[in-house]
């Protein structure tokens, strides 16, 4: 396994989404928040084959440090890919499925992780 840490993994996995053109991406820090992980790597894509896209370089690039997912979810459809690494959790979206299931929402008491190239508003 990797030495990167669990916020490097999602920066990572953000970075691979923005290499495909990826829009709105957001990275949410969710520990003490739930159980399931520690940030949440949430973004959107314009048709089934840039989701796919955008998942599959997300998949790739983790890969490549050998961080394996235990699960990847959505891909027939590519509405909403949802890729799971355990501690990190990649949301993959058409735009549509964002708005409705509007995850910053449900998850506004998350911190918003910024990433090197983001300034801050």
């Amino acid at each position: 396994m990797s030495d990167l840490s669990i916020k490097d993994i999602a920066l990572m996995a953000a970075d691979a989404a923005d290499d495909k053109k990826a829009e709105d991406i957001e990275i949410l820090n969710v520990q003490g928040l739930t159980v399931i992980a520690d940030y949440f790597v949430l973004c959107s894509g314009n048709s089934d084959q840039q989701v796919r896209a955008i998942a599959r370089a997300v998949d790739e690039k983790l890969s490549e440090k050998e961080i394996e997912p235990k699960k990847m979810a959505g891909m027939n459809d590519a509405k909403w890919i949802l890729i799971d690494y355990a501690d990190v959790i990649v949301h993959v979206f058409q735009k549509r499925e964002r708005e409705y299931y509007d995850l910053e929402r449900l998850w506004s008491d998350a911190e918003k992780i910024l990433r090197t190239d983001e300034k801050e508003e």
